[in-house]
């Protein structure tokens, strides 16, 4: 009954539902079929990746036959008398798919490091900066220097001259999505889906030392509305994480949940882990979920439906991203400050108004196809979310935003937020280099204004952190000066206007998005620390300079995030009151 109203075959029902589980449940199989069971197939080199895992066959080694794991039509047939050949052992789908990891791990791992830099060198971090990008930065450098000692004043004018478009085009694009509304939620849709119409949806989450966090993610990827049937769940993991290993293995998974291991290799990154579970995704939509994340239960089906009135360009439905854990410290504040006006403001308006998006890390939804098609995820930038949304839009498809949330864990200490900063610097750093080998190319396919904007939201992102302190403090210098640079009195009160006016629009930049998403969020308590938020940037400042250094010493260092340290939770707080409030209406409503 559950197979029909979810459209699946039954035996997926069983095992996905964990009504039974999957070894005993191909043991009985191979019992009922009269022929071997193997728990531990040793594999032909022949056997395919990722085809003998989707198919479920593969070739034994020796020449000794097939192993089979069916599924669906194919076990229905077997069962249904169709005489299997004698060469043929059976083993689980689990087992199968680590047979094919154990034989072909090393290509395995060098495919997930390798596709894109293969495939599209120019589009990769993995070759690092060009000759022809070094020897014009290091030109750069030896001007700016020489002209810093010779004529100081001409150089603060140039340097202004040439980097205020940049700049100009990242305030423009932060007032301009200010003004546009975004609500927070959807409208509900009209017709609800059936479940049998719904698609299977991969989910893929990369984890590494998440030993703490481990029993929180699962909870909350049971707590999805969305058939468990149609799920796909792949969890992805390092060789060497053996105790976030022991603790999925000490929960009780659902069915419908697999645990990858990644084949050891370089890099050390988590697009690297993605990579290597994206040829294995079965889903028609492919979502990205951190280790801490709870999403909002609709999610998936709210996805669904908004690709379903989506042109086919559409690639990518970026979710929301909030802070759970803000009243943890100063900085988690901060924060989620950040984050509001990042992802409930700024993102929301660049895909409104088409300009290319620098992609948040997490609740990503992919059309699977479109995803495989564009080579995955770069393996050699840590920031692969923002350089796979710039690549996105170079190759002609847009990004569009889903309005429901995804609750996050923000780091609690400043050691821990400028080690996650450092490593987005740097990669921000990466994706400028990497979409910057060939301007020309990047000009025709996104045409100037668009090219534009992804020059300012990636090299300015980087280059604005970096020197934002110096200009500030300049500024103020410039300001309270009363030596003139010029003795054109008209110059002169240019220079002073034009300053004024970008200074003071960046600082209005900086604030008016802020102050939207608290009305958004209904975060008006944390009105008092948007006046830190100059101050925030500087360690932002302090972040891009580590980054710039790494990129040099150790581009391709991931920084990992430790989770699990909350000792808030705005999720929390918001199920206490809604029992509080229940348990008040119950006593207003019991009978006396």
């Amino acid at each position: 009954m559950i197979a029909e109203l979810t459209g699946v075959s039954a035996d997926e029902v069983l095992l996905k539902h964990g009504l039974i589980e999957e070894t005993e449940f191909y043991r009985a199989l191979a019992t009922e079929l009269r022929l071997p069971f193997l728990s531990a197939p040793r594999l032909s080199l022949d056997a395919r990746y990722p085809e003998s895992v989707l198919t479920g066959l593969a070739p034994l080694t020796n020449g000794s036959g097939f192993v089979m794991a069916p599924k669906g039509q194919t076990l229905a047939r077997l069962l249904k008398g169709l005489r299997p050949a004698h060469a043929l052992a059976i083993t689980a789908p689990s087992l199968l798919s680590k047979a094919v990891f154990r034989t072909q791990s090393r290509m395995i791992a060098h495919r997930a490091a390798f596709e894109l830099p293969y495939a599209a060198p120019t589009l990769s971090s993995f070759g690092g900066a060009s000759i022809v990008q070094i020897a014009g930065a290091t030109l750069i450098a030896l001007v700016a220097s020489f002209c810093g000692v010779a004529a100081l004043d001409l150089a603060t004018i140039l340097l202004a001259s040439i980097l205020s478009p940049l700049f100009l085009c990242i305030i423009v694009l932060r007032l301009a999505t200010s003004l546009l509304s975004n609500p927070l939620r959807a409208v509900a849709p009209q017709h609800h889906v059936s479940d049998a119409a719904l698609p299977i949806y991969t989910i893929i989450v990369a984890l590494y030392r998440e030993r703490r966090i481990a029993p929180r993610l699962i909870a909350a990827l049971k707590g999805l509305d969305y058939p468990a049937v149609k799920l796909d769940i792949k969890l992805v993991l390092e060789a060497d994480d053996h105790d976030t290993q022991g603790a999925l293995k000490a929960l009780r998974l659902p069915g419908n949940i697999e645990i990858i291991v990644a084949p050891s290799g370089e890099p050390r990154t988590k697009p690297r882990a993605l990579n290597v579970a994206l040829p294995l995704a079965r889903g028609h939509f492919t979502v990205v979920y951190d280790a801490e994340d709870i999403p909002d239960p609709a999610q998936l089906r709210l996805a669904v439906s908004t690709f379903a009135r989506m042109p086919r360009d559409v690639a990518c439905l970026q979710a929301r991203l909030t802070i759970d854990n803000t009243d943890d410290s100063w900085l988690t504040r901060l924060f989620t400050i950040e984050y509001a006006a990042l992802f409930d403001v700024f993102n929301p308006g660049l895909a409104e108004i088409g300009s290319p998006i620098p992609l948040g890390g997490t609740s990503n939804h992919f059309r699977t196809t479109i995803l495989r098609e564009i080579h995955g995820w770069d393996a050699w930038n840590v920031t692969e979310d923002a350089d796979l949304g710039i690549r996105l839009a170079r190759l002609g498809y847009c990004v569009a935003d889903l309005p429901s949330s995804t609750l996050e864990e923000a780091p609690i200490t400043p050691k821990a937020w400028m080690r996650q900063r450092t490593r987005w610097m740097k990669g921000f750093m990466q994706t400028s280099i990497s979409h910057s080998r060939k301007p020309a190319e990047g000009w025709s396919q996104l045409g100037f204004w668009r090219f534009y904007a992804a020059v300012a939201l990636t090299g300015g992102t980087a280059l604005s952190a970096l020197i934002y302190p110096f200009c500030t403090v300049l500024f103020v210098i410039l300001w309270l000066s009363e030596k003139p640079l010029s003795t054109d009195a008209t110059w002169n009160a240019l220079w002073r206007t034009g300053s004024l006016t970008l200074f003071f629009s960046g600082m209005a930049s900086l604030f008016i998005p802020a102050l939207v998403a608290l009305q958004r969020r209904r975060l008006w308590r944390l009105l008092p620390w948007v006046g830190l938020l100059p101050l925030y940037y500087v360690l932002v400042s302090i972040a891009a300079w580590q980054g710039l250094w790494e990129l040099v010493t150790a581009p391709f260092q991931w920084n990992k995030t430790s989770h699990g340290h909350a000792r808030s939770s705005r999720s929390g707080m918001l199920q206490k009151h809604h029992a509080n409030v229940a348990r008040t209406m119950s006593l207003k409503i019991a009978p006396p």
